[in-house]
């Protein structure tokens, strides 16, 4: 082997960051194995020697990579191969020179952030989740469609542990530009764990991976300094809990000693957040028993806060928005093609014939219902011929029932609005508020209505200040500010 193939490019180590976090999940989030032998069509992914739930490096890394990317250029933009992290005055992509070149870029640098594997700080909750698609013209299941999921449960914790590896450069001006940027582009990524703003897993979408870092540790050693090299030598590498001994913030900025700001922000999005009460039963059908209760069907349940409680699940949600959609489109007589456009745009599909896909850029949350009371229904199958009741088909049922202090509060967020789209969400949220959009099973019986209560929306543009409406019920009167706005959204979704 020729001396030119085993010249490689060395880099000269400065200093070293050490960062340390505990990372806690909000919702139940889906790290599938792959394990095509597991009783579920998509197992858990453990760590083989403690059987405790395994986050790997690259998970997290990828996680972060996308979002600082969306974050520095907006949504919707791919890395280029020319996206290098060569210059350090300027036109560098933040996401490039903390992660390195990308997979198409032979000659891209390597990644300066080491990012270890994660591991469960006990055998974790296990919560089964089934799944299945529906057919938008006859509303019911699709053959051979069904799926159950092996989720981790909300309150499961991991450590982080990450090591940034600043090189020494010849300049000293170039050197502290490019320890700065470096380092603020690692307190941005890590930011977006500590607002909540990265999910992880699958399904991140349709409310599964929301988690949050609440604590940070942050060690520094400079290793010009042959104290603080023998410092690095002697630390505790193979630990990535949180020291008992070391001082925690709360703020990752804080710990790196940097002041952040939004104007780097280029994401356009649109919130809608709604709180409604039950009108009716709400039923969605849990995919085993949790309860250990007798009934045929339960509601489904998930844990918070060490505890069982219902929710609505987004990917159900998501699924009665998206069938609502493509009604609201028809009957504005739209060609079929031109519907199925709008509403895959915002919806996203999988064609199988074509094999072309495209991630849906409505974000659908779970929510927790509140205040709730559960009783138990029995029903009976009938013949339609006879008119009496089938042999041996009673069932019980145990849906949820609300009050005057029940609460489900939906959280959905819409990237790269159009206006048509916003007023596409308006029409929407109009048919919750009014109870014409049941949610979850057997709406032919009245179940899975709600009552609109308050509504709160806003429009994040980059550059420009947020935008907030107001919707409120108030006895008969509906109170709605800045209600010209909102219509010219409708209006130019109807117009379009």
């Amino acid at each position: 082997m020729s001396l030119e193939r085993l010249n490689r490019h060395q880099r000269p180590i400065a200093k070293r960051i050490i960062v340390r976090g505990r990372l806690i999940l909000d919702t139940p989030t889906c790290l599938g194995s792959g394990d095509a032998d597991s009783p579920t069509d998509l197992a858990l992914l453990r760590d083989s020697i403690s059987d405790h739930a395994l986050l790997t490096g690259s998970s997290i890394a990828g996680a972060l990579r996308n979002y600082l990317r969306e974050y520095e250029q907006g949504y919707g933009k791919e890395e280029k191969k020319t996206d290098r992290a060569t210059s350090l005055f300027g036109g560098t992509r933040r996401n490039t020179s903390l992660f390195g070149g990308t997979r198409r870029n032979d000659d891209g640098e390597q990644s300066p952030l080491i990012v270890n594997d994660a591991i469960s700080s006990k055998i974790p909750t296990v919560e089964l989740r089934d799944g299945v698609e529906i057919e938008g013209t006859t509303g019911t299941a699709k053959k051979g469609q069904k799926y159950d999921l092996e989720l981790l449960a909300a309150g499961t914790e991991f450590s982080l542990c990450f090591e940034l590896l600043i090189e020494q450069k010849q300049d000293p001006r170039e050197q502290q530009n490019y320890e700065d940027r470096l380092v603020k582009s690692l307190a941005l990524a890590l930011r977006g764990l500590e607002l909540g703003e990265i999910s992880i897993g699958m399904k991140k979408r349709r409310g599964f991976g929301r988690c949050k870092v609440k604590t940070w540790q942050v060690w520094e050693f400079d290793l010009t300094q042959n104290e603080k090299r023998s410092k690095w030598l002697l630390f505790e590498h193979w630990c990535t809990e949180l020291s008992p001994e070391h001082e925690t913030y709360s703020s990752i900025a804080t710990a790196l000693g940097l002041s952040l700001d939004e104007e780097e922000d280029k994401r356009d999005r649109f919130f809608l957040e709604a709180t409604f009460k039950l009108a009716s039963p709400l039923l969605i059908r849990s995919g085993q028993d949790s309860t250990g209760c007798a009934p045929d069907v339960v509601h489904l349940r998930s844990h918070r806060d060490g505890e069982l409680k219902p929710v609505l699940s987004g990917t159900s949600l998501a699924g009665v928005l998206r069938h609502r959609a493509e009604r609201i489109v028809n009957t504005l007589n739209q060609s079929e093609k031109m519907a199925q456009k709008i509403v895959n745009d915002v919806f996203g599909f999988v064609d199988e014939n074509s094999k072309q896909a495209k991630a849906s850029r409505l974000v659908v949350h779970e929510s927790v219902i509140e205040n709730t009371a559960d009783l138990v229904q029995n029903r009976i199958a009938i013949d339609r011929f006879t008119g009496g009741a089938y042999h041996g088909a009673l069932f019980s049922e145990q849906p949820i029932f609300g009050s005057d202090e029940t609460r489900l509060t939906l959280e959905l967020e819409l990237r790269q609005p159009r206006k048509a789209e916003i007023g596409l969400l308006l029409l929407l949220l109009k048919d919750l508020w009014t109870s014409d959009l049941p949610v979850g099973g057997e709406s032919s019986i009245g179940r899975g209505r709600l009552q609109g209560i308050e509504a709160t929306m806003k429009r994040q543009i980059p550059g420009k200040a947020t935008q907030t409406w107001k919707i409120s019920q108030d006895g008969e009167h509906l109170q709605v500010s800045d209600a010209n706005t909102l219509e010219a959204f409708v209006s130019n979704f109807v117009g379009r």
